[in-house]
Formats: structure tokens, C-alpha cells, sequence
């Protein structure tokens, strides 16, 4: 679905499709535990979010240079594109790669190749927020803020990602505090696996402008009473949720109820390359699941607008914002 729309909660590592993997690996001459990409297709079939991290960082090794990460972005850039994505506010996790050896400058140089040109080819802002994993130890989530500091003029947030359950939020206070001195915005991971209560402490300890994903705020009242009247954006990813049985199925996804109560929620793609499909994918999975008419799809793309970083050009805003609604649904 071409409806115009940013995209809030993407991980670029999880964009590598299984043919660009292969040709990475060729590249690099990194073998792959898999004899072509069919199979690698089928083991994308998941039980729950650490059976998806397994392979997730599994198929990092295959990014190796700085060309490697500019391919990775540039095949994304182009898919969204396609699917309508106007702006892009994209994750990356520099300790995945860091551990392999390969340096925090090759990471964000190289994603910087695409992002730098992305709105002259293929007419999408872009931004970049460096994500912590929470299943790392806090020291680790300050020396990575430490290494990225050189890069901050192309960094504009900090989040938090990876395994949630055993992780509050609290474990990186100080990290989110020193991130909040250096300017840079702040979202985090909570309420997906994990308790409504993470999601509390995402807002209250770590001082989050966005919640990615927030799915399990439903199951507190007073929570979703206080996330409509503060306006805090969910960043939902409802291909994801099926495919990590956080949803046994699309037809009974809460985000109906959720629009309903007032939440200001938005829909994004996760890992589109594991999760089966990008932005306009999920757009149009939730037209035919759910039967949402065109002014609640026109809702949930201007609600990406209004929830994105753009308080630095508040007329590009505005004019993705009028767009939406001069779009003239198929």
C-alpha cells in the first residue's frame, strides 16, 4: 500500500533478505550454515523472540565493510519506498557488530552512504538511532555512547532492544541519562514480551518520547489513560507480532481497540526480511484482517507523521502530513 507514511521501528539489520545475505557472503567469503536461500527462507519460521534473535545475529556476520552496510540500507530504502515510506527513522545495533570486530565508524559510515543520498534517490528523509541491547550489560551500553560520540552529528536517538523479558529498563539509567545530556532523543523497547510495567519505566526512568511496540499496555487501564493523555506514541509492528506469537493471529491483533481508546499508534515493519513484510505490507495485512477503512489507515499514516522526530523542519512535516491526505486510495 502506497499510502504515505514514515516508518518509526526498523532495525537495518533486520532488512537483510536472504539473497543479499548469500550475496554478502560470497563477498566477504563468510560461510553460511544453509545450502541456498530457500533454505535459509524456511528457518524463518519462529517459536519467540530469542528463536528470531538466534538467526538475527546469526546472518550479521555476513556485514563486514562499509559497503556492505550501504547495500543493506540502499535495498531498504528502495523497498520502502515502493510501499509509500516518506520517512524513516532507522535502528541500528552497533554492540552486534562492535563484538565482531567490526568498528562503530564502519557501521554508521556506511548506512550513512544511503542515508546521506536516500532523499535524492529515492525521495525519503531519514534518520538514524543507535539501539543499546538490553540483554548486554549496562557498561557495555555506556562504552557503546562513548564510541558514538564522533558520530553524533548522524545519530539523533538512543533505543533500546533485543531480549526484554529479565531487562527492565531501570538496568540503563545512567546510560539514557548521559544520552539525554548529549541531546540525542530517547525511545525504547517495552511491552512486548515484556510487563505493562516496563513500559511505565520506559517513560518514567529513562524519560522515552516513543514506546516501540507498548502492545501489552492494554492489560493496564490507568497505563493506556495516561499514554492518550500524554500523547506518547506506539511504534506497533503487527507482522512481527504474529510471526513471535506475541498475536496468535492478525484477525485478533488489540490495535482496533487500541485506535479506540484514543492511543496514538503508528504501524511499522520490525525485521521485514523475517517477519514477511515491509511497511505497506503491514498496511495492507491490516486492511484485510481487521477491515479497517480508508480514514482509519489515513489515521494510523498520519499519526507516523506527528509522531516522528521532525520538530527541526516542522514544514516537511506538514507537507508529508498534506500528502496523506490528498492520497487517493486503489
Amino acid at each position: 500500500m502506497s499510502l504515505p507514511k514514515a516508518e518509526l521501528h526498523l532495525h537495518i539489520e533486520g532488512t537483510l533478505e536472504p539473497e543479499l545475505a548469500f550475496a554478502l557472503a560470497a563477498r566477504n567469503g563468510v560461510a553460511l550454515p544453509y545450502a541456498d536461500t530457500e533454505e535459509l527462507r524456511k528457518a524463518y519460521l519462529f517459536d519467540d523472540l530469542q528463536s528470531f534473535l538466534n538467526l538475527y545475529y546469526e546472518l550479521m556476520a555476513v556485514l563486514r565493510t562499509e559497503q556492505d552496510f550501504a547495500d543493506l540500507a540502499d535495498a531498504y530504502l528502495a523497498r520502502a519506498a515502493a510501499q509509500g515510506v516518506r520517512h524513516a527513522e532507522i535502528f541500528f545495533d552497533p554492540q552486534a557488530h562492535i563484538a565482531r570486530g567490526v568498528a562503530m565508524g564502519t557501521v554508521v559510515e556506511g548506512l550513512w552512504r544511503a542515508l546521506g543520498r536516500s532523499e535524492d534517490k529515492h525521495g525519503v528523509s531519514t534518520a538514524l538511532i543507535m539501539c543499546f541491547l538490553r540483554d548486554e550489560s549496562a557498561a557495555s551500553a555506556m562504552e557503546t555512547l562513548e564510541a558514538a560520540k564522533p558520530y553524533l552529528d548522524r545519530i539523533v536517538g538512543v533505543g533500546l532492544d533485543s531480549a526484554e523479558v529479565g531487562h527492565p529498563p531501570v538496568k540503563f539509567r545512567e546510560v539514557y541519562e548521559a544520552a539525554a545530556r548529549l541531546g540525542l532523543r530517547r525511545v525504547a523497547h517495552a511491552g512486548e514480551e515484556g510487563p505493562p510495567a516496563y513500559i511505565t519505566e520506559a517513560l518514567d526512568v529513562l524519560g522515552v518520547e516513543r514506546v516501540d511496540h507498548g502492545l501489552r499496555c492494554m492489560e493496564d487501564p490507568d497505563l493506556v489513560e495516561r499514554l492518550v493523555r500524554e500523547r506518547v506514541p506506539l511504534t506497533l509492528c503487527p507482522l512481527s507480532n504474529v510471526r513471535l506469537r506475541a498475536v496468535d493471529v492478525l484477525e485478533e491483533h488489540p490495535l482496533p481497540a487500541m485506535l479506540d481508546a484514543g492511543l496514538l499508534c503508528t504501524v511499522n515493519s520490525d525485521d521485514p526480511a523475517y517477519f514477511g513484510g515491509y511497511a505497506g505490507d503491514n498496511f495492507h495485512a491490516l486492511r484485510e484482517a481487521l477491515g479497517l477503512d480508508q480514514e482509519r489507515l489515513r489515521e494510523l499514516a498520519r499519526n507516523s507523521f506527528v509522531a516522528a522526530f521532525l520538530e527541526h523542519d516542522e514544514e516537511r512535516r506538514a507537507r508529508y502530513l498534506a500528502e496523506v491526505e490528498a492520497y487517493e486510495f486503489e
